[in-house]
Protein backbone atom coordinates (compact mmCIF):
# COMPACT_ATOMS: atom_id res chain seq x y z
CA UNK A 1 0.00 0.00 0.00
CA UNK A 2 1.34 3.22 -0.76
CA UNK A 3 2.49 5.48 1.95
CA UNK A 4 0.63 8.70 2.47
CA UNK A 5 2.30 11.48 4.65
CA UNK A 6 -0.41 13.88 6.44
CA UNK A 7 0.76 17.24 6.41
CA UNK A 8 -0.10 20.15 9.07
CA UNK A 9 -0.54 23.25 7.59
CA UNK A 10 -1.25 26.05 9.43
CA UNK A 11 -3.70 28.97 8.41
CA UNK A 12 -3.80 31.99 10.02
CA UNK A 13 -4.16 35.85 9.40
CA UNK A 14 -5.33 39.18 11.06
CA UNK A 15 -9.27 39.98 11.60
CA UNK A 16 -11.26 40.27 8.30
CA UNK A 17 -8.38 38.70 6.50
CA UNK A 18 -9.96 35.69 4.77
CA UNK A 19 -8.78 32.62 6.78
CA UNK A 20 -12.68 30.86 6.43
CA UNK A 21 -12.29 31.28 2.25
CA UNK A 22 -8.78 29.83 2.29
CA UNK A 23 -9.77 26.88 4.54
CA UNK A 24 -12.72 26.14 1.45
CA UNK A 25 -10.24 26.05 -1.02
CA UNK A 26 -8.38 23.89 0.83
CA UNK A 27 -11.13 21.72 1.56
CA UNK A 28 -12.37 21.51 -1.95
CA UNK A 29 -8.98 20.20 -2.91
CA UNK A 30 -8.88 16.73 -0.08
CA UNK A 31 -7.05 18.64 3.28
CA UNK A 32 -8.95 18.25 6.08
CA UNK A 33 -9.88 21.50 8.40
CA UNK A 34 -9.63 22.11 12.32
CA UNK A 35 -10.75 24.89 13.17
CA UNK A 36 -9.25 25.71 16.91
CA UNK A 37 -11.86 28.69 17.76
CA UNK A 38 -15.02 26.42 17.18
CA UNK A 39 -12.93 23.12 18.88
CA UNK A 40 -12.31 25.86 21.52
CA UNK A 41 -15.52 26.58 22.64
CA UNK A 42 -16.65 23.22 22.24
CA UNK A 43 -14.44 21.79 25.04
CA UNK A 44 -15.20 24.97 27.19
CA UNK A 45 -19.06 23.76 26.54
CA UNK A 46 -18.14 19.97 26.63
CA UNK A 47 -15.00 19.54 29.13
CA UNK A 48 -16.15 19.35 32.40
CA UNK A 49 -12.38 19.71 33.99
CA UNK A 50 -12.30 23.11 31.33
CA UNK A 51 -15.64 24.37 32.79
CA UNK A 52 -15.19 24.16 36.16
CA UNK A 53 -11.48 26.07 35.44
CA UNK A 54 -13.52 28.84 33.49
CA UNK A 55 -15.88 28.95 36.01
CA UNK A 56 -13.50 29.36 39.09
CA UNK A 57 -11.33 31.90 37.17
CA UNK A 58 -14.17 34.24 35.53
CA UNK A 59 -17.39 33.33 37.59
CA UNK A 60 -20.29 30.77 36.94
CA UNK A 61 -21.70 33.98 34.62
CA UNK A 62 -19.25 32.16 32.59
CA UNK A 63 -22.24 29.71 31.55
CA UNK A 64 -25.47 30.32 30.52
CA UNK A 65 -28.51 28.15 32.55
CA UNK A 66 -28.55 26.08 29.10
CA UNK A 67 -25.07 25.23 29.60
CA UNK A 68 -24.08 27.42 26.53
CA UNK A 69 -20.69 29.41 26.91
CA UNK A 70 -21.72 32.80 27.46
CA UNK A 71 -19.45 35.10 25.30
CA UNK A 72 -20.42 38.33 25.80
CA UNK A 73 -19.80 37.30 29.71
CA UNK A 74 -16.40 36.87 29.12
CA UNK A 75 -15.96 39.54 26.63
CA UNK A 76 -16.51 42.00 28.96
CA UNK A 77 -14.18 40.70 31.17
CA UNK A 78 -11.37 40.06 28.92
CA UNK A 79 -11.12 42.77 26.26
CA UNK A 80 -8.40 45.27 27.02
CA UNK A 81 -7.27 42.91 30.25
CA UNK A 82 -4.11 41.27 29.12
CA UNK A 83 -4.27 39.12 32.76
CA UNK A 84 -7.47 37.77 31.76
CA UNK A 85 -6.20 37.17 28.29
CA UNK A 86 -3.66 34.99 29.59
CA UNK A 87 -5.77 33.51 32.06
CA UNK A 88 -8.16 32.05 29.74
CA UNK A 89 -5.95 30.97 26.80
CA UNK A 90 -3.38 29.46 29.58
CA UNK A 91 -6.54 27.00 30.40
CA UNK A 92 -7.77 26.72 26.92
CA UNK A 93 -4.73 26.45 24.13
CA UNK A 94 -3.56 23.38 25.80
CA UNK A 95 -6.95 21.70 25.73
CA UNK A 96 -7.11 22.51 21.59
CA UNK A 97 -3.16 21.69 20.66
CA UNK A 98 -4.31 18.55 22.48
CA UNK A 99 -7.49 18.24 20.35
CA UNK A 100 -5.29 18.59 17.10
CA UNK A 101 -3.08 16.22 18.27
CA UNK A 102 -5.88 13.99 18.07
CA UNK A 103 -7.33 15.32 15.02
CA UNK A 104 -3.93 14.71 13.24
CA UNK A 105 -3.50 10.98 14.69
CA UNK A 106 -7.57 10.76 12.62
CA UNK A 107 -6.29 12.10 9.38
CA UNK A 108 -3.32 9.83 9.34
CA UNK A 109 -5.29 6.85 9.77
CA UNK A 110 -7.88 7.77 7.22
CA UNK A 111 -4.61 8.88 4.51
CA UNK A 112 -5.50 12.36 4.66
CA UNK A 113 -2.78 14.51 2.33
CA UNK A 114 -3.21 17.61 4.47
CA UNK A 115 -4.61 18.55 8.12
CA UNK A 116 -5.37 22.67 7.98
CA UNK A 117 -5.20 23.86 11.79
CA UNK A 118 -6.89 27.05 11.28
CA UNK A 119 -6.57 30.04 13.98
CA UNK A 120 -6.24 33.61 14.62
CA UNK A 121 -3.22 32.86 17.83
CA UNK A 122 -1.09 30.18 15.85
CA UNK A 123 2.19 31.80 16.71
CA UNK A 124 0.80 33.97 19.66
CA UNK A 125 -0.43 30.24 21.15
CA UNK A 126 2.80 28.81 20.41
CA UNK A 127 0.95 25.95 18.13
CA UNK A 128 3.16 27.10 15.31
CA UNK A 129 5.67 23.96 16.92
CA UNK A 130 3.41 21.51 15.94
CA UNK A 131 2.54 22.54 12.41
CA UNK A 132 5.12 21.40 9.23
CA UNK A 133 4.44 25.13 7.95
CA UNK A 134 1.92 28.10 8.42
CA UNK A 135 0.41 30.15 5.75
CA UNK A 136 -0.45 33.54 6.29
CA UNK A 137 -3.65 35.22 4.66
CA UNK A 138 -3.08 38.55 4.37
CA UNK A 139 -5.74 41.90 3.09
CA UNK A 140 -5.37 45.56 3.11
CA UNK A 141 -6.51 46.99 6.33
CA UNK A 142 -9.34 48.47 4.85
CA UNK A 143 -10.60 45.72 3.15
CA UNK A 144 -10.37 43.60 6.40
CA UNK A 145 -12.18 46.45 7.96
CA UNK A 146 -14.96 46.85 5.64
CA UNK A 147 -15.02 42.71 5.51
CA UNK A 148 -15.72 42.55 9.56
CA UNK A 149 -17.87 45.69 9.84
CA UNK A 150 -20.66 43.93 6.95
CA UNK A 151 -19.79 40.54 8.93
CA UNK A 152 -20.67 41.30 12.71
CA UNK A 153 -22.15 44.62 12.28
CA UNK A 154 -19.73 45.99 14.16
CA UNK A 155 -18.83 50.12 14.07
CA UNK A 156 -14.93 50.92 12.46
CA UNK A 157 -13.82 51.72 15.82
CA UNK A 158 -15.09 48.39 17.48
CA UNK A 159 -12.85 46.38 14.21
CA UNK A 160 -9.74 48.56 14.78
CA UNK A 161 -9.70 48.39 18.56
CA UNK A 162 -9.68 44.15 18.38
CA UNK A 163 -6.87 44.72 15.11
CA UNK A 164 -4.68 46.48 17.74
CA UNK A 165 -5.24 43.12 19.91
CA UNK A 166 -3.81 40.88 17.05
CA UNK A 167 0.22 40.71 15.96
CA UNK A 168 0.51 43.26 13.07
CA UNK A 169 0.22 41.70 9.60
CA UNK A 170 4.21 42.91 8.78
CA UNK A 171 5.30 40.60 12.00
CA UNK A 172 3.35 37.51 10.87
CA UNK A 173 4.12 37.73 7.03
CA UNK A 174 7.45 37.72 9.15
CA UNK A 175 6.66 34.53 10.39
CA UNK A 176 5.26 32.71 7.37
CA UNK A 177 6.42 29.95 4.92
CA UNK A 178 3.93 30.97 2.71
CA UNK A 179 1.64 34.62 2.18
CA UNK A 180 -1.96 34.41 0.45
CA UNK A 181 -3.00 37.36 -0.49
CA UNK A 182 -6.92 37.57 -0.55
CA UNK A 183 -7.94 41.51 -1.42
CA UNK A 184 -11.32 39.88 -2.21
CA UNK A 185 -10.91 38.44 -5.93
CA UNK A 186 -11.71 34.50 -5.80
CA UNK A 187 -10.24 34.35 -9.08
CA UNK A 188 -6.85 35.77 -7.38
CA UNK A 189 -7.42 33.68 -4.13
CA UNK A 190 -7.71 30.05 -5.37
CA UNK A 191 -5.00 30.07 -7.84
CA UNK A 192 -2.67 31.12 -4.31
CA UNK A 193 -4.23 28.72 -2.66
CA UNK A 194 -3.95 25.50 -5.22
CA UNK A 195 -0.11 25.87 -5.76
CA UNK A 196 0.49 25.72 -2.04
CA UNK A 197 -1.60 22.64 -1.80
CA UNK A 198 0.65 21.43 -5.13
CA UNK A 199 3.18 22.10 -3.52
CA UNK A 200 2.73 20.12 -0.47
CA UNK A 201 0.96 17.45 -1.85
CA UNK A 202 3.91 16.79 -4.25
CA UNK A 203 6.96 17.27 -2.34
CA UNK A 204 6.12 17.64 1.43
CA UNK A 205 9.33 17.33 2.93
CA UNK A 206 10.94 20.07 0.92
CA UNK A 207 7.58 22.09 1.94
CA UNK A 208 8.32 21.40 5.51
CA UNK A 209 9.35 24.54 7.84
CA UNK A 210 13.17 25.38 8.05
Amino acid sequence: METVTTFALGITGGIGSGKSAVCQVLEALGARVFYADAEAKRLMEEDADLRQAVEDAFGADSYAPSGALNRAHLARLIFGHKQHVETLNALVHPRVREAFAHARERAVRDRVPVIVHEAALIFESGADAALDAVAVVDAPKEVRIRRVMDRDGASEEQVRARMRHQWPASMLRQRADYVINNSGLREVLRPQVEQIYRAIVQAPTSAHRK
